[in-house]
């Protein structure tokens, strides 16, 4: 068969991509992919490993078929049509600008936060925050949730049941786990704390949350309060994403405050669709998030609270987020505690943990700041982890100093047996200050 003119040159460009696709496919090994794409909250870890283990496939095979099978046809169809290929790409080129310029009209006159209850506020500095002073109902796994907020935003049991500064109070600040997303008020790990621990809780957690805006709002917030006893924090890894993001007010590196950074709609979409980041971004979001997570227990300690980091993880703990884990956390002077729950413990077609798993992290939470121990409290290079089996008495060692209260042990015990009731199973707690 006669060849068209051009014929040649379009073979050897689909040749060309279709040699770069395959050799992508080969070059984007799970190595590399743990590298660049990080845990994720919504996705377990076995379904984001399939998912891009059938990217590499398809890009594979469609670098096959471009370069190989179907090269010699598709360039012809190519040549013969040469002449539309201006026009083609300047319809292309109007079309990716005209969606942008759609798309920015929608962003601007659709904030993500709008009807969506519980609904939130535009802040300058920190994002947003919760509409104060109002109670919102939304309807999660077939119940409806009813959130209460005070004058100051947080969420509270009840509109005539206030947060009071003037009181003894353990302070949360994070996201919609701590917030207690899809649970009662009575279900959520600040009241589960307050009840164990008869110490009023402040619910400071706000829906989407950063671990910079958490700072952020716990630097803000605890000025008002007289008499901090502890702060509670939290660190997931499936959640580490959200502080590399720069669409929202954000802390740099030495924790200087940032505007957004405006992008395009479109690539704004790219990045919402496509979870890729480059290894200095991931490297700047490690020191910057250990920078925030020791600041925040710097800040307490200067209130004369007690800091805590909750470091909840849904199954066995993968080598990826290990890696992660020990990135972000070794070698901060901030006592944690790592709780590891049962895998089934989050609401229907919903990732947040469920009341069983509430009930238990609250209960680790209790159990850490009421047993607090030199060991535990002190800055030390040994960064011993004790295992503790959260339905028996845990060991303590000799040398204590007052707890911050008395736990009262048939409170805790009834709290953990009924978590444990729950699943069959016992969830792995572990006390340090993740140094190892």
């Amino acid at each position: 068969m006669t060849a068209i003119p051009g014929q040649r040159l379009c073979e050897i460009a689909l040749a060309a991509i279709g040699a770069a696709l395959v050799l992508l496919a080969l070059g984007a090994n799970q190595h590399w992919l743990d590298a660049h794409f990080l845990p994720s909250f919504l996705l377990p870890r076995r379904w984001y490993v399939a998912l891009e283990t059938t990217a590499r496939v398809t890009l594979g095979a469609l670098g096959l078929l471009l370069g190989v099978v179907m090269r010699t046809r598709l360039a012809r169809l190519a040549a013969a049509n040469a002449r539309h290929a201006v026009p083609v790409a300047i319809a292309v080129v109007a079309a990716f600008v005209a969606s942008d310029l759609v798309l920015d009209r929608m962003r601007a006159s659709d904030a993500p936060w709008r009807d969506e209850e519980p609904l939130r506020r535009p802040d300058p500095r920190l994002g947003w925050t919760f509409v104060p002073a109002r109670t919102a109902r939304s309807t999660i796994g077939g119940r409806e949730i009813e959130y209460v907020f005070d004058a100051a935003g947080y969420r509270v049991r009840r509109a005539d049941e206030p947060v009071d500064p003037e009181r003894p109070t353990i302070l949360f600040t994070g996201e919609s786990v701590l917030f207690g997303e899809g649970l009662t008020w009575e279900e959520s790990i600040p009241a589960r704390v307050a009840a164990i621990t008869g110490v009023q809780s402040a619910n400071l957690a706000v829906r989407g949350y950063a671990n910079d805006q958490a700072y952020l709002r716990l630097a803000a917030e605890l000025p008002r309060f007289r008499r901090p006893v502890a702060v509670v924090s939290l660190f997931m890894t499936t959640l580490f994403g959200r502080n590399l993001e720069s669409n929202r007010p954000h802390l740099g590196p030495g924790l200087v405050w940032l505007p957004p950074v405006h992008r395009s709609s479109l690539e704004s979409l790219a990045r919402l669709l496509v979870f890729y980041h480059s290894v200095p971004v991931i490297d700047r979001g490690v020191a910057v998030t250990r920078e925030v997570l020791q600041a925040t227990a710097d800040l307490a300690r200067s209130r004369g609270a007690a800091p805590l980091l909750v470091v909840p993880q849904f199954g066995p703990e993968d080598a990826t987020e290990r890696r992660l884990r020990h990135r972000v956390l070794d070698g901060l002077d901030m006592p944690s505690v790592f709780v590891e729950i049962d895998p089934s413990w989050h609401l229907p077609w919903n990732q947040h943990p469920n009341a069983a798993a509430d009930r238990v992290i609250a209960a680790a939470i209790a159990d850490r700041l009421g047993a607090r121990t030199h060991a535990d409290f002190q800055h030390s290079a040994a960064g011993v982890r004790r295992p503790i089996v959260m339905n028996s008495p845990p060991s303590r060692p000799s040398v204590r100093i007052q707890p911050i209260w008395a736990i009262h042990a048939s409170t805790l015990q009834s709290s953990t047996a009924g978590a444990k009731r729950s699943s069959g199973s016992s969830p792995k707690t572990v006390l340090g200050n993740e140094r190892r």
